[in-house]
């Protein structure tokens, strides 16, 4: 990829400082997986269905930073067309990843069933997998197409 079909620096930055928005709801939600449960169960799930609403959120800037109109999938597609396998892998992805969200946030709004905890760590847990392996391969993606890391932990 020549350097010019690359996106401004400015873009680039932004892209780091959204995954580093998306990394820190991912953490707060294992936190909040986490946290002690037994005998405050109302508060341990007001507490995991906060962080998964801000989860929510991020990512779906995430999706719209990505395949929105000025998005990043469009114009690496224009500069770098041999990746749309791999682009359209990860936006199926988004509308699965999307799915588990509203999934767990609508379990997790359902305290009381029999082991309620349990199921809401497994479904997070699975969650907070697929959403690492899907910034990975998002990464993997920048990479290939402009030769640029973009991190996220900053």
């Amino acid at each position: 990829m020549e350097p010019s079909a690359a996106p401004e620096q400015a873009y680039f930055e932004e892209l780091r400082r959204r995954r580093a928005e998306l990394l820190e709801s991912m953490r707060a939600v294992e936190q909040a997986l986490s946290a002690p449960a037994p005998g405050r169960e109302q508060r341990w799930a007001e507490r995991v269905q906060v962080s998964l609403a801000e989860l929510a959120a991020d990512f779906g800037e995430h999706v719209n930073l990505t395949e929105g109109p000025d998005g990043l999938y469009r114009e690496l597609l224009k500069n770098a067309p041999r990746l749309s396998g791999a682009v359209a892998r990860l936006t199926r992805a988004h509308a699965v990843i999307s799915a588990e969200v509203d999934n767990l946030l609508a379990v997790v709004k359902e305290p009381g069933a029999d082991e309620y905890v349990d199921r809401v760590r497994e479904l997070g847990t699975a969650l907070l997998a697929r959403l690492l392996r899907h910034r990975q391969k998002g990464s993997d993606l920048i990479y290939e197409a402009y030769e640029a890391e973009i991190g996220g932990e900053t």
